[in-house]
């Protein structure tokens, strides 16, 4: 087998690694998944979520959902209150491949292994504590202690300055094709993560890691 075109390997975290998701949260409050729909749908919204994960303080984003939600106060409020409950762990088989492209990195193989993240920065630090894995990565730019979110060109162009990422030596891993397009239109190889086995076998042929 020769040998890999690739020199840096950059994963997303929530949905790629992590298994994030609010609904195992408000599952223990209905069993009416149309209600769960409705709030994640018309109220605690994507958009809204992404203010967090861009910086913005996080009871201030509540506070303010509230105010036009009141509603749905209590449930917003355990966004925050209960957030962990909606962290299930990590997805086991996508950290295999993790692990075996750290591996591929310490027998000099790859230059990094890196971590492109929309994340708020107090949550984040719940993850940490709870994954260790979270720990082997060479660097990790999460987005609510830069302040740039995903699919901002920025937060890619700060991830190429601050670890030297050359983008056509690179491979991009995101479970969000509006996050792989600005890649790749920044010269990233990408990969749209829809499941570990896709993943596994990408990275093969690509010969970061052997079957």
């Amino acid at each position: 087998m020769g040998s890999s075109t690739l020199d840096w390997i950059i994963f997303d975290l929530g949905a790629v690694l992590i298994d994030w998701n609010p609904r195992y949260l408000y599952r223990q409050y209905t069993k009416d998944e149309s209600h769960i729909e409705t709030f994640l749908r018309e109220v605690a919204t994507s958009e809204w979520n992404s203010q967090m994960d861009a910086g913005e303080l996080f009871q201030s984003a509540i506070d303010q959902r509230c105010q036009k939600y009141p509603e749905w106060k209590a449930w917003l409020q355990d966004w925050r209150d209960h957030w962990p409950t909606m962290l299930k762990g990590p997805i086991p088989e996508s950290v295999d491949i993790f692990n075996d492209v750290i591996a591929a990195r310490r027998a000099g193989k790859l230059k990094a292994v890196l971590a492109l993240s929309n994340w708020e920065a107090n949550t984040f630090k719940i993850a940490q504590a709870r994954f260790p894995f979270l720990g082997d990565f060479d660097g990790k730019l999460i987005s609510g202690e830069e302040r740039l979110i995903k699919p901002d060109p920025r937060f890619f162009q700060l991830l190429i300055d601050r670890y030297g990422v050359v983008p056509s030596r690179a491979i991009f891993i995101d479970d969000l094709t509006k996050n792989t397009s600005v890649a790749e239109g920044m010269g990233f190889r990408t990969h749209h993560f829809e499941n570990p086995a896709k993943l596994r076998h990408h990275l093969e042929e690509l010969k970061v890691i052997t079957n």
